[in-house]
């Protein structure tokens, strides 16, 4: 018996034995894991945890302003609201697209047609002032939410729309100053990662880190707002008198190169515009009229300078000692043939007959007076004393035919036309065709005459700001394109264009003025030149000591306003007066 209850015993020891083992190895197991969960991997565990709970969010920079040269702001970025629907929580669309949109100045049936498209999500508009959203939010109206967008303003309106540009519904740069610096005013964005409970709060004594976005800079333009207002007027004005097209403007600081107002008429208002035109060539009635209000034809628009470009003959023509203004040119007559039989067959295209715009008999003229009474043969006669080749290399040492490099979008280069084989293209050169440049090119180029020979890169910007909040200077490029000496004479003889030449319109009481007028026919489709014209004036004042450059050029003006002197040097004469009193020029008391 006792040998019987010794084995059942021992089997009965050996089953408590393994049972008590699993258990022994079941809680050792559940220790390790938990030493394991809490001290071995406990960080990561940790990491994991506060990961999922991490919400990380961009944090906008704000962007830079624009400011006018004495501190006036030309576009800043404010807070504004943008107001959207979920469509699933509204009960009548349609009420909602014809009241609420109504009121926002939204299309109804566009609207409509969003919030029956089963988006989960439709804009009513995006960046309205924060009192139209609340008043739309206090309605009530189920389904209706607005949330904070902010959005670019432009105090000056149209005055500085040529110079801001304007940027896109998502504050990105799309024309002028917007765009040329657009990365510098966007700045860098910064981030926020904060630890959030389950409904999505921040966990105030929780884990956060804020990395600061680095605003954009801002810009110093060089523009005075109220000689921009006046050019804009006087263009608004001129548009009206004479029937033009367009009208357009711009005004340098002859020693610095700094554009001291560029604008033109139409205008466009920067804060309702939001995309960029085609080109306006192939645009007609109003569609070309909108495009053209928004078309910076100061730096886009090319034309044939027309009597304007004699400046620049004349002046190599002095420069490389070819005449003096005293030289007599001998039988300057009212038309000239340099391709045989061009005059005969009346044959306009200006590329073998050529014409004095006034008729005249054969006689003997001075350079001073060919200059002063804009005689196209006899400035022929003179550039033939040159040759082509001086002409052309003068031509583009005054900057035509490349871009000036002014800091704005879309610069054109213009266009020098000397076909291979063309042994008469100089002399359409001399006179200002076979060359087309830009109202900057030529103001610029006349600055350099005004700046005793040396010429300037124009600029929009004269300082910004960098990360630290410091003045930056814009740098600019000089280069001397002829003498003192030679600057100086042309200084004069520009000045008895004004007081006994073409240009007498664009005198200015109490001081002496200097200016050349132009008048070019304009291309017509069939690439012959038509009637229409484009009238232009360049010039300077004082002429004592220059210190302002303004070109005008108004685009098919009526035919009674033609010319240059008609249409184009009553605008100067105001914008100069303005620009002389806003740098308080003395007057150096012309008679």
């Amino acid at each position: 018996m006792s040998a019987e209850k010794k084995r059942r015993f021992t089997a009965a020891d050996v089953r408590l034995a393994v049972v008590g083992l699993f258990v022994v190895l079941a809680w050792l197991g559940m220790g390790y894991r938990l030493f394991h969960i809490q001290v071995l991997a406990a960080p990561d565990l940790a990491r994991q945890g506060l990961e999922q709970r991490l919400v990380e969010r961009e944090l906008a920079p704000q962007r830079g302003k624009i400011f006018d040269r004495n501190g006036e702001i030309l576009a800043l970025t404010v807070e504004a609201q943008s107001l959207y629907a979920v469509p699933d929580q509204l009960e009548s669309p349609l009420w909602v697209a014809q009241q609420i949109g109504g009121a926002l100045g939204v299309d109804g049936d566009a609207l409509y047609q969003r919030l029956t498209s089963g988006s989960s999500f439709v804009y009513i508009k995006r960046q309205v002032d924060r009192e139209t959203a609340q008043s739309i939010l206090d309605l009530g109206v189920k389904g209706i939410y607005a949330h904070p967008e902010p959005t670019r303003v432009y105090p000056a309106g149209v005055t500085a729309s040529h110079v801001t540009g304007f940027v896109d519904i998502d504050g990105v740069g799309r024309e002028g100053l917007e765009l040329v610096y657009d990365e510098a005013l966007t700045g860098v964005p910064g981030k926020a990662v904060f630890e959030r409970s389950l409904d999505g709060t921040p966990i105030l004594q929780g884990y956060s880190d804020i990395v600061p976005a680095i605003p954009g800079v801002d810009l110093y333009t060089t523009i005075d707002l109220p000689l921009q207002y006046q050019a804009q007027k006087s263009c608004a004005d001129a548009v009206e008198r004479t029937g033009a097209e367009s009208c357009w403007v711009v005004a340098l600081h002859v020693e610095t190169g700094e554009i001291l107002a560029m604008t033109g008429y139409p205008v466009f208002d920067p804060e309702t515009r939001r995309t960029v035109d085609p080109a306006c060539d192939d645009l007609e009635g109003e569609e070309r009229s909108t495009c053209l209000a928004f078309r910076n034809f100061v730096i886009r628009g090319i034309y044939e300078p027309g009597s304007t470009q004699k400046l620049i003959t004349v002046a190599a023509a002095l420069e490389e000692g070819e005449v003096d203004i005293n030289t007599v040119i001998p039988e300057v007559a009212d038309e000239l043939e340099l391709k045989p039989g061009a005059c005969e067959d009346d044959d306009d295209d200006l590329y073998g007959c050529y014409r004095d715009f006034s008729r005249h008999e054969t006689r003997d003229m001075t350079v001073a007076e060919i200059f002063s009474q804009s005689s196209n043969i006899g400035t022929i006669k003179i550039a033939e004393k040159l040759g082509q080749r001086r002409l052309v290399q003068y031509i583009q040492a005054f900057g035509l035919g490349k871009r000036t490099g002014v800091d704005y979008t879309a610069e054109a280069a213009g266009i020098l036309n000397f076909e291979a084989g063309c042994d008469i293209c100089w002399a359409s050169a001399a006179i200002g065709y076979s060359v087309a440049a830009t109202p900057m090119q030529m103001a610029a180029a006349y600055a350099a005459v005004g700046n005793d020979g040396m010429w300037i890169t124009p600029h929009l910007v004269a300082a910004r700001t960098d990360v630290d909040g410091d003045i930056e200077p814009t740098p600019v490029e000089t280069k001397q394109v002829i003498s003192p000496t030679t600057a100086r004479i042309m200084q004069e003889l520009l000045a008895q264009v004004v007081a006994e030449g073409t240009g007498i319109q664009g005198s200015v009481e109490g001081y002496r003025v200097g200016g050349k007028t132009g008048t070019a026919n304009r291309i017509g489709p069939d690439g012959r030149y038509t009637n229409e014209t484009r009238a232009s004036f360049v010039g300077m004042a004082p002429i004592s000591d220059p210190q302002v450059v303004v070109a005008v050029l108004i685009d098919n003006p009526s035919r009674e306003f033609r010319t240059g002197g008609q249409a184009a040097a009553p605008v100067f004469a105001e914008v100069m007066e303005q620009a002389l009193h806003r740098l308080a020029v003395t007057p150096d008391h012309a008679r």
